[in-house]
């Protein structure tokens, strides 16, 4: 029986059975050793490279390839003021506010049982208790008729503040005033001797004990002890006041004792710690340095005291203050005040106009380092964490602009993923994704979802950050926003760069292919953006990764409805965009000019077109479909027949292997067997060339082919069969295994089988055969197919093996030795990996071929057999 086209002799039925030369082998299970098989496969997937996305030349909100329109769009550069805030925002948290009384307020006094009706005042029981409501009236009668003294800023207890919000209009006109009465007059008010700091820190002081009062022309404030204090002190400590619905209501305007002492240790904490470092901030002259330090102290001091965020008293105050100091143009202290704003949990205008501060300081890519060590991240990830998306849409767009910045630096990317970043930029797309196309705020969370998917895209560099995009369900999300933004391109981009850089990895890729949406999603966007090349190469690429090893995504895709057309589409479409740039090009007198090193933008679009092409083919129905479509190969065949291999090494290679592919399958109306003679004579061009890589293509491409007479013909017309003999010298085991697989075929006619010994091809098989016979066991068995077709009517092994036949002997003879041919010191995989392919391969030819020979040759030397 002759061994034709790869057949494998051996005792299963059948062996007679022609098969394609390159045997498709699947094993159970894929070990690391049989990856160096996979090249020898006919039918092989195609690598590329990831599109290149150059770095933006300056950080901009949105990047130099946006499509909206300047009108549309938030701007990236905007001048910032204290002018840009709003103090009436600042103002802290009251209690509810009451309406005006239509009638003078009577004082009432609460009954001692918690349930009884409020009745009218009864005078009290002792002379002490007398005393201490006399004392305390008086008091708070002499607190209240100094007017504006005790502007609304000084206020420290509920009860003025809310007589600031009902009962004194011209009171909330204190909280316009400028900055500099503000602190003019707490600091006229305030004295910070030691021994007023003593008097302070040696005990909690009541409030009783503790009245601001004007002293002199000086206009400072003093702590004063009375010599009645402690007995005023231990009188209001024994009092016992009713837990009534009125209390609750604070009819008189007094607090419970616990809220009481809360404020006094506030109002001592802003006095000792605060206001200080309020005053030199006031210093304007200052420099910067000081400033930055005093801003430094300042935060430090809120947290310490549990100050920072909305229900600090006299937070206006502050803020106020901080305000103020924006105008001053430097980036390291305006950082200190976005820390310092946006942990006050300021909202509305002022929110924004802290983004929008710190989307200035993160656009210069100069501040990185000085934010590195501010822990500015801290305060946006909370802004995005914690603020809702409609009302505050405008101040989140800067706050994850000024985050997308952040992402370009290495250190900063790192500090994200450490934070938790990846789960909560997630649980804002999904957010944005409920925002339906119909509702107001849909077109501004687009300029809102341009940062984030950007985000994302610098996020997906780092492994910690795609494992929890996996976990978090992030494909599901962006093919969700993926759909919905379908018009806007800038998002489409940047979720497409998302799925370019993750669909490399294999457990990305897996979760990608498993969302069936995202097949309909890619050709609904190539049909719709075909001309736009940064965006369509990256679709490209994206269903390149996903067909390289999925066969049950190469069938889906495939199943889609127009999925080949559109292909087909693309590449025509791209074709002539390269082949008018090529035109271009030489009508420019380009042919003496280095050609670029990169492939051009069509090029590459092509490229990763026919990998697509090619990885689908893999699967056998799909292949053999494809290679019913003349169309697909036409323009295959048309990109050998314009380009060169050393112009455009990948896009000719890459279209070679589609047609090896394609070649493989012997289908009825197959227009690879229609045009194969044509294939034939460009692939000379190939063959002849210095690119090795395009010589074994075009072998492997011949090696399918030749199961045809009409090109074996051909291979004998040309010569072609010289240059197969003369590549077994390669010493590559590749290019041996391509070329002995056309000798292979060759041989299946008797007429063509006296060529091999020509060119001395017989000495140049047996050296094939020593050299990686032990390593090569699929060669091995290839060459002895080879030869024992050549030696079908053997009568006298001499006569057809020449000096060779000895040396071919004692090589069968070692190989088919399992303890000197396998090589035991191996891993167990590679050792297993040997086995079996010697065992299929190789062993059941080897036994015939050597028993043929040697049942005609009539002298067998001895010869000593030494391990290989």
């Amino acid at each position: 029986a002759l061994l034709c086209r790869g057949m494998q002799p051996s005792k299963n039925k059948n062996t007679d059975k022609a098969e394609p030369f390159y045997r498709l082998s699947v094993p159970k299970q894929k070990t690391s050793s049989e990856i160096i098989n996979e090249a020898r496969n006919v039918l092989r997937t195609l690598r590329t490279r990831r599109p290149f996305t150059p770095t933006e030349d300056q950080r901009k909100l949105f990047g130099s390839g946006s499509t909206r329109a300047p009108q549309n769009r938030p701007p990236s550069v905007f001048s910032l003021h204290a002018s840009s805030f709003d103090l009436a925002e600042s103002r802290p948290v009251s209690g509810v506010r009451l309406s005006p009384l239509d009638h003078k307020p009577v004082l009432v006094t609460f009954a001692k049982d918690e349930d009884s009706s409020i009745s009218l005042p009864k005078p009290p029981a002792d002379a002490a208790e007398v005393r201490k409501v006399s004392s305390a009236r008086a008091r708070l009668f002499r607190r209240n008729s100094q007017g504006n003294f005790l502007s609304a800023k000084m206020v420290s207890s509920d009860q003025n503040e809310e007589k600031l919000d009902c009962e004194e209009p011209a009171m909330m006109s204190n909280l316009c005033r400028s900055n500099d009465n503000c602190l003019a007059e707490q600091r006229s008010y305030t004295p910070f001797n030691d021994e007023n700091r003593q008097l302070i820190c040696n005990e909690r002081i009541s409030r009783l004990e503790r009245e601001d009062f004007l002293k002199g022309t000086a206009g400072k404030f003093l702590f004063q002890l009375r010599g009645e204090s402690d007995q005023i002190k231990k009188a209001g400590r024994s009092s016992s006041w009713p837990r009534s619905t009125g209390w609750k209501r604070r009819v008189t305007g007094l607090e419970d004792e616990t809220r009481m002492n809360e404020s006094e240790e506030e109002e001592i904490f802003w006095h000792i710690k605060i206001l200080p470092i309020l005053h030199e901030l006031e210093k304007v002259e200052d420099n910067i340095e000081n400033l930055c330090l005093a801003c430094t102290k300042l935060y430090q001091a809120l947290n310490e005291g549990n100050m920072l965020g909305k229900r600090f008293k006299r937070r206006s105050v502050l803020l106020k203050t901080l305000y103020k100091l924006v105008d001053i143009d430097s980036d390291p202290l305006c950082l200190k005040l976005a820390k310092i704003i946006l942990a006050m949990k300021v909202d509305g205008k002022n929110l924004l106009s802290v983004c929008k501060l710190a989307f200035k300081i993160c656009r210069n890519e100069k501040n990185d380092y000085i934010i590195q060590n501010d822990r500015l991240l801290d305060c946006l990830l909370e802004v995005l964490r914690t603020e809702d998306l409609q009302k505050s849409n405008e101040a989140l767009l800067y706050c994850m602009g000024a985050i997308k910045f952040m992402s370009g630096n290495a250190v900063l990317l790192n500090e994200m993923v450490n934070k938790g970043a990846v789960e909560m930029l997630l649980q804002l797309m999904k957010q944005i994704n409920t925002i339906k196309e119909n509702d107001t705020y849909f077109s501004n969370l687009g300029h809102l979802l341009v940062q984030l998917t950007a985000t994302l895209r610098n996020l997906a560099d780092l492994p910690p950050a795609r494992r929890q995009l996996i976990c978090s369900g992030a494909v599901s999300e962006l093919c969700v926003a993926l759909e919905q933004r379908m018009n806007a391109k800038d998002v489409c981009t940047y979720i497409v760069r998302i799925f370019s850089k993750l669909s490399s990895y294999n457990d990305f890729c897996a979760a990608l292919a498993d969302c069936s949406r995202c097949y309909i999603l890619f050709l609904a966007l190539l049909n719709k953006h075909q001309k736009q090349q940064d965006l369509v190469i990256r679709i490209i690429f994206i269903l390149g990764n996903l067909t390289a090893k999925n066969n049950q995504a190469r069938e889906q895709f495939f199943k889609e409805k127009g999925s080949v057309n559109t292909l087909i589409s693309l590449f025509q479409t791209y074709r002539e965009l390269d082949l008018n740039a090529q035109k271009r090009y030489h009508e420019r007198g380009g042919e003496g000019k280095k050609r670029p090193k990169h492939p051009s933008e069509a090029e590459d679009v092509l490229i990763k077109l026919i990998r697509v092409l090619a990885n689908l083919s893999i699967h056998p129905s799909v292949g053999a479909a494809l290679a019913a479509a003349h169309r697909v190969v036409e323009l295959l065949v048309t990109v050998l027949e314009y380009k060169s291999v050393d112009d455009s090494e990948e896009l000719v290679i890459s279209a070679a292997t589609a047609i090896n592919n394609l070649s493989y399958y012997k289908v009825k109306s197959s227009a690879v067997q229609d045009k194969k003679l044509h294939i034939a004579e460009i692939l000379l061009k190939l063959l002849m060339s210095n690119n090795m890589d395009g010589v074994v293509e075009a072998v492997r491409v011949f090696g399918n082919l030749s199961q045809y007479h009409e090109i074996c013909d051909f291979i004998i017309q040309k010569k072609i069969y010289k240059f197969m003999i003369a590549l077994l010298d390669a010493k590559n085991q590749d290019v041996c295994f391509s070329a002995c697989g056309v000798l292979l075929n060759l041989t299946v006619d008797k007429n063509k089988r006296a060529l091999l010994m020509e060119e001395g091809g017989i000495g140049k098989l047996v050296d094939c055969l020593r050299d990686f016979g032990p390593a090569d066991w699929q060669l091995a068995g290839l060459i002895c197919k080879t030869l024992w077709n050549y030696s079908e009517n053997l009568t006298s092994a001499a006569s057809y093996f020449g000096e060779d036949t000895d040396t071919l002997l004692v090589l069968l003879t070692s190989l088919l030795d399992e303890e000197l041919a396998l090589d035991y010191s191996l891993d167990r995989d590679l050792r297993d990996y040997n086995k079996l392919y010697w065992e299929r391969e190789f062993k059941p030819v080897a036994e015939k071929l050597l028993d043929r020979i040697q049942s005609h040759h009539s002298f067998l030397p001895t010869v000593t057999i030494t391990p290989f």
